[in-house]
């Protein structure tokens, strides 16, 4: 008889929303985390235990000069943001309490929220895009909104973050076309290597 509890992990996703692409020049602006528990052998998402997303004002003058750009993406007006901070402590509880992360170019994410909480660089992340082989699956790419689409999830993407996060759930739960769970498949493809930020990464070469 398999005990549960030996096999039940619990997984955090993310999704961040940014000012830009630069993790060292732009900002987080907003934040969405699912918590969540899973069967590690199946991939099986049993239970959606917790969930928030938070809201800030970046304050560099870099970021700030690069929030017009980044609204036509996101959508989320700077009043929404304005004086608006994340709440520290229960952002790093759900951290805390997972065992494994998972985010949709999880590279971008990661890098990111290390410089927020360097602490989450010690933890297992996935990748949702990156771990599985979606072009051989005979999609046309790794993007969400064209997977969203495939798998006849939503035809639409508000690139908010608790959103797309939802609808990333919705697509872990699917059956790939080797028959195995998508989370399954995450799963077995292994953890990211630790992030090194660039600096780091020169001083090595």
């Amino acid at each position: 008889m398999i005990n549960l509890h030996s096999i039940q992990k619990l997984g955090l996703l993310v999704d961040v929303e940014t000012t830009g692409l630069g993790p060292t020049t732009d900002e987080v602006i907003e934040l969405a985390l699912k918590l969540f528990s899973y069967r590690e052998d199946t991939g099986e998402i049993l239970d959606v235990l917790e969930e928030d997303s938070f809201l800030r004002e970046p304050l560099s003058t870099t970021a700030l000069n690069n929030y017009d750009r980044a609204f036509r993406v996101h959508g989320i007006p700077f009043e929404s943001v304005r004086g608006k901070s994340f709440y520290d402590v229960k952002i790093k509880a759900y951290f805390h309490r997972a065992d494994s992360i998972f985010a949709h170019n999880a590279s971008f994410d990661r890098s990111f929220l290390v410089h927020m909480y360097p602490e989450v660089n010690d933890q297992k992340w996935f990748c949702t895009m990156r771990n599985i082989p979606w072009k051989n699956y005979g999609f046309a790419n790794g993007k969400l909104l064209t997977l969203l689409q495939s798998h006849n999830i939503t035809n639409h993407q508000t690139h908010r973050a608790m959103d797309d996060i939802t609808y990333l759930m919705e697509l872990l739960k699917k059956t790939s076309p080797n028959g195995n769970l998508y989370l399954q498949e995450v799963l077995e493809f292994g953890p990211m290597r630790k992030y090194q930020p660039a600096a780091a990464k020169r001083k090595m070469g």
